[in-house]
C-alpha cells in the first residue's frame, strides 16, 4: 500500500512561530506528517535575528523530533549576511532546508 504522508503548509494550518512557546505547538501539529512548509510571513522577525536564539531553538527541536521543515525564503540576502550564510549551510541538510519557492519546498519534502 502506497501511503503518502501529507505535507503541512503553515499558513493553511494556522501554524506560525512567533515565540519560543509556538515551537512545541508547531511540532505537535506536524508529528506523523511528511514535513512543514513555512514562509517568512509565518515566522517572527526575531527568527531572522540569530542573536535572539529563536531560529536555533526551532532548528534544534525540529531536528530532535525528526520533523522535516522547508523555509521558503526567496531572497535570504534581504535578511543580511548571517541568514544568507545559514540558508547556504542548510542547502543540503537532511531535516531543514531554505528554499526559494513553495514548489521547491514540496519537491524536497516529497522526495
Amino acid at each position: 500500500m502506497n501511503e503518502e504522508r501529507r505535507i503541512i503548509v503553515a499558513s493553511k494550518s494556522g501554524i506560525s512561530i512567533r515565540s519560543f512557546t509556538d515551537i512545541s505547538d508547531a511540532i505537535a501539529a506536524c508529528l506523523g506528517a511528511g514535513g512543514l512548509i513555512l514562509t517568512e510571513d509565518d515566522l517572527a522577525q526575531e527568527f531572522f535575528d540569530l542573536r535572539s536564539g529563536l531560529a536555533g531553538e526551532v532548528f534544534q527541536k525540529f531536528t530532535n523530533y525528526k520533523v522535516r521543515m522547508a523555509i521558503v525564503l526567496p531572497d535570504p540576502e534581504a535578511y543580511g549576511e548571517r541568514i544568507s550564510e545559514l540558508a547556504y549551510e542548510h542547502k543540503s541538510h537532511s531535516m531543514i532546508r531554505f528554499v526559494r519557492s513553495k514548489d521547491e519546498a514540496e519537491a524536497w519534502l516529497c522526495a
